[in-house]
């Protein structure tokens, strides 16, 4: 692809690095920047340099946040008896958005996948244990997505955590199997989540 400018082909490479976008795409994308008043221009980069060097990661669930300690964790009205397990802080926005979740959240980081080298000290498992054994939980809901990976995890967890007093629930199996939790329609995880079953009587 032959550029008129320099600085349209440096926006366009750096635009094409970001996932789902081709150079096409990117290009148009630049157009559009360049076309818009320069305030506009301004306000998106100072997002994007804010985003980057400004957000924290909750110090108890481990989700995108503002502060040291998310606005999910630090609301009185959550229950913070019930614990939501995700994979990714996109499964909190997919499960957020169906408005049948009122408890918290614990944010693993990914699944273990041995074939990509990670395994369970490089997820957030150790402080899900430590909260558990903190004796403030009543259930755990194994939230992660219907793959290999996700059930390699979803049984690892399980031994993790069968020594506490606790409900070990996993979504109805609404969700297909191999698909990804964050691009599950917010109707059928909604009603997964709502028929939510015992852990044990899936294996």
């Amino acid at each position: 692809m032959n550029f008129p400018s320099k600085l349209i082909e440096q926006a366009v490479m750096e635009l094409n690095r970001l996932p789902g976008i081709g150079k096409k795409t990117a290009l148009r994308l630049a157009l559009n920047i360049l076309n818009r008043p320069e305030e506009d221009a301004e306000a998106l980069g100072n997002a994007l340099i804010k985003l980057r060097k400004q957000i924290q990661y909750c110090q108890t669930c481990f989700n995108i946040s503002d502060e040291s300690i998310c606005a999910i964790c630090n609301n009185p009205s959550r229950k913070k008896e019930t614990i939501c397990v995700v994979e990714s802080m996109r499964d909190v926005i997919a499960i957020e958005n169906t408005n049948q979740y009122y408890g918290v959240y614990h944010v693993l980081g990914g699944c273990i996948s041995p074939i990509d080298g990670i395994g369970p000290e490089q997820l957030n498992i150790e402080a899900l244990t430590a909260r558990v054994a903190d004796g403030n939980v009543s259930e755990i809901i194994l939230a992660l997505s219907p793959t290999m990976e996700g059930d390699t995890t979803l049984y690892y967890l399980s031994k993790q955590l069968e020594e506490h007093d606790i409900k070990l629930t996993t979504l109805a199996r609404g969700v297909s199997f191999g698909g990804e939790l964050q691009y599950v329609d917010e109707l059928t995880l909604g009603r997964s989540l709502a028929t939510r079953r015992p852990y044990n009587n899936m294996i």
